[in-house]
């Protein structure tokens, strides 16, 4: 467990952990020891009156201790390392549901949990920024947007429901102020400096002196002060419950060179002055290949409605549908079709890819699909199409000719060809945050739908 610093500690913790579980039963039975001398303790000659004892304390079960502690080792493991610093909201969330229901207190499950935040802590910093400002306004999805000197963030947003303590509003305040806190390494918002910024819309623009004590009745009745940390943001509060939390010049620097270093420099081609030139059937400068990841794969299919002919259980199952794949690369796309059912055709300009999808027993034509001849006999094109330099407008305009009327198509891209360029027109759908990261990029990504006339 090299990943995590203090491995010294978290043994300790286990072995204390193994050591207190092994000794339940002893526990246990020194507890009803000490119940029976506390009632005889209240009688004379053994005479019954009455229990002493009472209430739901005076019992104690095995697996409600074993669970609690349980419970408690994971807790302590939590509590010891800065997973506040370092995870995203959405994963303290999920951390969350799991300390509720614990898997087995061992090295190896504490290494699934919480050695990815060390392997890589400032990954997971960047990505709870992306994933909350993704969150409030689509330019912060969009790749040419945040690229550094781009004047295209917006300089506030707003956060509905933020009146009262505990209310989704007022969470998400937090999530967006602790995510920037993390990304400039200042300290977490707490408690006392959102009631602050409630009661005071600029009470966290820059550090200040402010009377001690965490509610405004112990504030007013203290002569001592506490120096609250600026952080270059103000929040104005509505009659509707709304709030628009407003960002200076060093917040929104901060937020644009977070968000375009966890992004990446992978669209140098992207001018949004400058549209698609037509018509090309060049090949993409680099052949960039980022190969598509499992849960990527399962949103365009279920996006797509590609049944899973594998797993119909009802009466004769439909056809297998004939579903077209353009820039298969080495073919993961085309492995989950053929596990569900489909006739496939994949198409790949890279000839090592192309070889390594047909080993794989799939159908694979060797060509620049740009230069494909179109038939119109696909029911449906599932398409990862090149980004660089928008040539992935070229892919699917062509692809779509090959659809059968009625027919639909499903195309993977980058975030600005919907909140930017515009220029394919169909139903959109948000990817998650960092969904290519395993394949090397973090791009802002999403899915288009596009079904073609019957």
């Amino acid at each position: 467990m090299n990943a995590i610093a203090r491995l010294n500690t978290i043994d300790d913790l286990l072995a204390e952990y193994l050591d207190k579980e092994a000794n339940i039963k002893v526990a246990i039975a020194a507890f009803e020891e000490a119940k029976k001398a506390i009632e005889m303790a209240g009688v004379v000659m053994g005479t019954y009156v009455g229990p002493l004892i009472t209430g739901t304390g005076a019992y104690v079960h095995e697996n409600q201790m074993r669970r609690q502690l349980l419970q408690s080792a994971w807790k302590a493991v939590y509590n010891r390392l800065p997973i506040d610093r370092i995870a995203s909201a959405n994963d303290k969330r999920k951390l969350e549901q799991m300390l509720a229901d614990p898997p087995p207190f061992t090295i190896p499950n504490i290494k699934e949990q919480f050695g990815p935040y060390f392997e890589n802590p400032r990954r997971h910093i960047l990505r709870g920024l992306a994933e909350v400002f993704c969150s409030l306004d689509p330019a912060y999805k969009s790749h040419t947007k945040v690229k550094i000197g781009v004047k295209g963030l917006p300089k506030r947003v707003i956060v509905s429901n933020v009146g009262g303590y505990g209310s989704y509003g007022r969470d998400r305040l937090r999530d967006i102020l602790n995510a920037l806190a993390a990304y400039q390494g200042k300290p977490l918002v707490e408690y006392r400096e959102l009631s602050l910024l409630m009661e005071d819309g600029d009470a966290l623009r820059v550090d200040r002196e402010v009377p001690k004590g965490r509610t405004k009745h112990e504030r007013d009745e203290t002569e001592e002060t506490e120096t609250i940390i600026g952080r270059d943001v103000w929040l104005r509060t509505f009659a509707n419950g709304n709030g628009h939390l407003f960002f200076g010049p060093e917040a929104l620097r901060d937020i644009n060179c977070g968000l375009a270093e966890f992004y990446g420099d992978v669209l140098p081609d992207v001018d949004p002055d400058a549209p698609e030139k037509a018509p090309s059937t060049a090949v993409a400068k680099d052949l960039q290949f980022y190969w598509t990841p499992p849960s990527v794969i399962d949103a365009a299919l279920d996006f797509a409605n590609v049944l899973d002919l594998s797993q119909w259980r009802h009466s004769t199952p439909p056809a297998p549908e004939r579903i077209l794949e353009p820039s298969c690369g080495d073919g993961r796309i085309l492995d989950e079709l053929a596990r569900r059912g489909h006739r496939t055709l994949g198409i790949e300009y890279h000839a090592v890819r192309a070889a390594q999808a047909q080993a794989k027993g799939h159908s694979v034509v060797l060509a620049n699909f740009l230069e494909c001849p179109p038939s119109p006999d696909f029911d449906t094109v599932i398409m990862n199409p090149p980004f660089y330099g928008r040539h992935y407008v070229k892919h699917v305009r062509h692809a779509l000719k090959f659809l059968k009327p009625g027919g639909t198509l499903v195309a993977i891209l980058p975030a600005t060809a919907h909140y930017d360029h515009k220029e394919l027109e169909g139903e959109w759908r948000d990817l998650p945050i960092a969904s290519f990261a395993e394949a090397g990029t973090n791009v802002p990504t999403g899915m288009l739908r596009i079904r073609k006339s019957a």
